[in-house]
């Protein structure tokens, strides 16, 4: 069973998806480590992030790097929201992210593009969404918690920015996909939320089984 799990930062997509992982005995991967090892292999090589010649050069970083905890900074997550807007790079990664999708017994993978041009036969598939000013306040905590000292106004900014970005690149940007199912974590709990994530997908692969 494939599993598309979909939404913009801190709409709470990558904790369900490590959720749906466990509950269903799968494997996952988070697409965005990916795109966050092109953006720090772009740093240390002080690369222009701009630039699409340097960041398709950095996506042949090594797989070590997907295990360093600079990949989870604030800094790096705005880096990597650059450039994963270049089609060079996202084409450059498209094949290892399928390979994980197809593997036997499936997988279970979040991102922006999944269910749109990852996996787009994946047997469920979520967009999980919530609020601006809710994902600030989230992404605003957990930085607090890491020792950032950051205004809410800046991250919120930061949050509009990448979602413009997220949006309007010319190559997969982040769409909900026609038979995605959309789940608002705005107001529930991170319990409440994985619940309403399992039962959003035993349906969907109801209708699946019922259907083939």
């Amino acid at each position: 069973m494939i599993i598309a799990v979909d939404g913009p930062a801190a709409s709470g997509k990558g904790t369900i998806a490590r959720a749906l992982a466990k509950h269903y005995g799968l494997p996952h991967l988070d697409t965005g480590l990916l795109y966050r090892a092109v953006a720090l292999t772009v740093v240390r090589n002080e690369l222009n992030p701009d630039i699409e010649a340097d960041c398709f050069a950095a996506c042949d970083f090594d797989e070590s790097v997907l295990a360093d905890p600079e990949l989870r900074t604030d800094e790096i997550g705005k880096i990597a929201s650059i450039v994963s807007a270049h089609p060079l790079v996202r084409t450059a990664l498209l094949h290892r992210q399928r390979r994980f999708a197809n593997q036997p017994g499936g997988a279970v993978l979040d991102g922006r593009d999944i269910g749109t041009v990852i996996a787009p036969n994946a047997d469920a598939k979520l967009f999980v969404k919530a609020t601006p000013s809710i994902r600030a306040k989230r992404r605003h905590l957990e930085l607090r918690q890491h020792g950032a000292v950051v205004s809410i106004d800046k991250v919120l900014a930061d949050i509009r920015a990448r979602d413009l970005r997220d949006s309007q690149r010319a190559t997969a940007p982040l769409v909900l996909a026609n038979d995605a199912a959309l789940l608002d974590t705005s107001f529930l709990s991170i319990e409440s939320g994985i619940q309403r994530a399992i039962e959003l997908v035993e349906a969907r692969t109801r209708v699946k089984t019922a259907t083939s």
